[in-house]
C-alpha cells in the first residue's frame, strides 16, 4: 500500500505532544541511534500467554517510556522474543516516522500515537488494519472512547491504548480542611463546579494565603469538548469565551502562583510551600534537576510564600504527583472538574510496512487486551488507569494511599463514561494553540480581548487555510 505524505497538521500535533505525554517523561531513549535495526523473522502460534511458542524480534518506536516496561514483561513471558524499544524525543518523532515509512523502512514494527495526532497518521496510512487480525472480537472489552479513538473514519481499528486519560482536579485534602472545613471529593468538587465557582474558590484561598492553581494552564483541560470545526467552518462556542475570561481573571487577580506547568516550582509545589513567582520570572525554571531547582530557589529568594491547592490533570497525573509529593503524600484527593475531557494516552499500532505483523499483533494484544498484563501494570505503575474494562471492574474497590485511600479506578472509569468524541477534529491542536496565544496576550496586557480574538482569526486563517472563517 502506498503511504500518503504527512500533513502539516500531523506535524503540529506531534511537535506539541508535550513534556509529560502519558504520565511518563518523554525523551529518554533505550536506544538513541538513527534507524532501528532490521527485525528478524518471527513465528506466532498462540496469544502470547504461554511464552514458549512465540519467537522473533520486534522493534518499537514510542514517545513515552512505559513501553520499555511492557516490552520487558513481554520478553519475560515469551523468552523466544526480543523487543527493541526506542523512545524518541517528541520533536524528532514526526521526522523519523515520515522518513522511515515513506522511505519504505520495514524494520519498525510497532508505532504509537497520541489522540490529537492519530487522525493524520490514519490518513497517512501509517497504521496497519488491526481488524485483519481479529480486533473486532474485542469490541466492548475496552472503555468506549479509547476504542473509538483507535478507529479511522471508516471504523477500522488501527490502534489501541492500554490506559484511559479522563481529566480531573487533584487537590490537597489538608488545605481543604483548613480553609473550607471539609475534604471529601464530592464537596470539594462543588468548589470547581463551574468557572464562577473556580474564581470564588481562588479568591477564598488567596485570602487564606494559598493559591488555587500553580498557573492558569491547570484549567486548560476543562474548556469543554465542543468542536472547533463544523461542516468546514470555524466554530467558536460561547464556552470558549467563558473559558478565556476565566483564564484571564485567574491571572490578573493574582489567584495562581505563576508556577507554569512542568517547571521546577510547579513540581516543588507538590511537596509543600513555594515562593511566589512573578509575571516576568514564571518561565525561567524548567525541569526537576538540581541545577533547575537551585536556579529557582535563587531567583525566587525573598518572595511571598504560598502553597498550591490543586492541579488540573488527566488520570496519569496520579503518577506525576506520586513521584513529586514528598511531604504531602496521603494528603491528596481527586474530584471532578467543571467539564469532562481527556488528554494524552499512548495508542499502540502496527506499522503498515512491518514484516512481522503477526508477532506485532501479539504484542499489541499483550499490552492492551490481556487482563494479566493489566493487573501487572496497575501494580507496577502504582496508579495508572488501564482501559481494559474487566480489569477496571476487578480493581474498582482498590484504594490509593497517596490519595487518602480514595478508590481512583472507579472514579476515573465513571469520568471516562462521559467523554464525547463527536467534536474532535484534526485541527484541534493547531486551533487550541492559537486560542492559547490569544489568552496569553490578554493576560499580559499586550492586547485587548477584541484585538486578541482578531489575531486568533488571523492565525487560524494562516495555519488552516482550508477552514471557512466567518467573523
Amino acid at each position: 500500500m502506498k503511504l500518503k505524505k504527512l500533513t502539516a497538521l500531523m506535524l503540529a500535533g506531534l511537535m506539541t505532544f508535550g513534556l509529560a505525554a502519558c504520565g511518563s517523561e518523554s525523551g529518554s531513549a533505550s536506544n538513541t541511534g538513527g534507524s532501528a535495526a532490521d527485525s528478524t523473522g518471527s513465528s506466532v502460534a498462540d496469544n502470547g500467554g504461554s511464552g514458549s511458542e512465540l519467537s522473533g524480534k520486534l522493534t518499537v518506536w514510542t514517545l513515552a517510556d512505559d513501553l520499555i516496561k511492557f516490552a520487558e514483561y513481554f520478553e519475560e513471558k515469551n523468552p523466544g522474543v526480543e523487543v527493541e524499544v526506542i523512545t524518541i524525543e517528541p520533536g524528532e518523532y514526526p521526522t523519523k516516522v515520515e522518513t522511515a515509512l515513506l522511505g519504505g523502512d520495514s524494520s519498525v514494527d510497532i508505532i504509537v500515537g497520541e489522540p490529537k495526532m492519530l487522525q493524520s497518521m490514519y490518513d497517512a496510512e501509517f497504521f496497519a488494519n488491526l481488524d485483519d487480525f481479529g480486533a473486532k472480537d474485542y469490541d466492548g472489552k475496552i472503555v468506549d472512547y479509547v476504542w473509538e479513538v483507535g478507529q479511522d473514519d471508516e471504523g477500522i481499528q488501527r490502534a489501541i491504548s492500554y490506559q484511559i486519560t479522563p481529566v480531573g482536579i487533584f487537590y490537597r485534602r489538608d488545605i481543604a480542611e483548613k480553609v473550607f472545613g471539609y475534604s471529601d471529593p464530592e464537596s470539594v468538587g462543588a468548589l470547581f463546579a463551574d468557572y464562577d465557582a473556580i474564581v470564588e474558590t481562588g479568591r477564598t484561598l488567596k485570602e487564606n494565603g494559598y493559591r488555587i492553581f500553580g498557573s492558569t494552564a491547570e484549567t486548560q483541560h476543562f474548556k469543554g469538548l465542543s468542536s472547533w470545526v463544523i461542516d468546514g467552518k470555524l466554530n467558536v462556542d460561547p464556552q470558549r469565551y467563558e473559558y478565556m475570561d476565566l483564564a484571564v481573571q485567574l491571572y490578573q487577580e493574582d489567584l495562581t502562583a505563576y508556577a507554569q506547568q512542568w517547571t521546577t516550582p510547579w513540581y516543588q509545589a507538590m511537596k509543600g510551600p513555594i515562593t511566589m513567582l512573578t509575571d516576568e520570572t514564571q518561565w525561567n525554571f524548567w525541569g526537576t534537576d538540581e541545577e533547575a531547582v537551585a536556579n529557582y530557589e535563587a531567583g525566587a529568594a525573598g518572595g511571598e510564600q504560598t502553597e498550591v491547592f490543586a492541579y488540573g490533570l488527566p488520570a496519569w497525573g496520579v503518577l506525576t504527583l506520586r513521584d513529586n509529593c514528598d511531604g504531602t503524600s496521603g494528603s491528596w484527593g481527586v474530584c471532578a472538574g467543571p467539564a469532562y475531557g481527556y488528554d494524552g494516552g499512548t495508542y499502540i499500532g502496527i506499522s503498515e510496512l512491518s514484516k512481522n505483523k503477526d508477532l506485532a499483533w501479539e504484542f499489541v494484544k499483550f499490552c492492551t487486551l490481556n487482563e494479566e498484563t493489566a493487573d501487572w501494570w496497575i501494580e507496577v505503575s502504582q496508579g495508572d488507569t488501564v482501559s481494559l474494562i474487566s480489569a477496571l471492574e476487578k480493581h474498582a474497590e482498590d484504594t490509593n494511599e497517596v490519595y487518602g485511600g480514595q478508590q481512583l479506578y472507579k472514579f476515573w472509569q465513571e469520568q471516562a463514561s462521559h467523554i464525547d468524541l463527536s467534536g474532535v477534529t484534526e485541527y484541534d491542536t493547531t486551533i487550541d494553540g492559537a486560542w492559547g496565544n490569544a489568552i496569553t496576550a490578554i493576560q499580559k496586557g499586550e492586547k485587548t480581548k477584541e484585538e486578541a480574538i482578531e489575531a486568533f482569526y488571523e492565525e487560524v486563517s494562516t495555519l488552516c487555510p482550508d477552514i471557512v472563517i466567518e467573523r
